[in-house]
């Protein structure tokens, strides 16, 4: 079974999409998901984090820092809000040993879960992110300083 993301933002994406569906040999399961795509100021802001938590812990990469938060703050989050991600997960992580778990958020197998967020599930991980570290004593960027600073 593969799964077909796309975002759908402009009409000629909604015509691809029909027309990929069209395409689509019966029987399958089609999810839509409302809402805007992740941004790019968010990735820039994600990638920011892991890299300060990185440094300031002195004992994790950043890769290690990003597949701990997408273990712990991202799944719960689209476990709770996207079916097809909850079945998916349940089937082929759930049963594994944490070890496992987190070796497979992180790259070279980097099972999706923040590529697949909206825009608003970003930002509530984003502020899962940032509290998690911020109430360790983690000196994290303010994302408002960097709005400031690119004006």
């Amino acid at each position: 079974m593969s799964t077909n993301n796309r975002i759908v933002d402009t009409d000629q994406a909604r015509k691809m999409l029909v027309k990929y569906i069209l395409g689509k040999t019966m029987p399958f399961t089609c999810s839509i998901t409302g809402g805007k795509h992740r941004t790019s100021d968010q990735n820039r802001l994600q990638r920011l984090w892991v890299l300060e938590v990185s440094a300031q812990l002195g004992d994790q990469s950043p890769e290690e820092v990003r597949g701990y938060c997408k273990l712990h703050f991202g799944v719960p989050i689209l476990r709770n809000e996207n079916d097809v991600f909850k079945a998916e997960y349940d089937a082929v992580i759930m049963p594994l040993p944490y070890e496992h778990k987190l070796k497979l958020m992180m790259v070279p197998f980097d099972f999706g879960v923040t590529r697949l967020m909206t825009t608003r599930q970003k930002t509530i991980y984003l502020d899962t992110v940032h509290r998690h570290y911020s109430e360790q004593g983690f000196i994290l960027t303010n994302p408002e300083d960097l709005k400031r600073r690119a004006a």
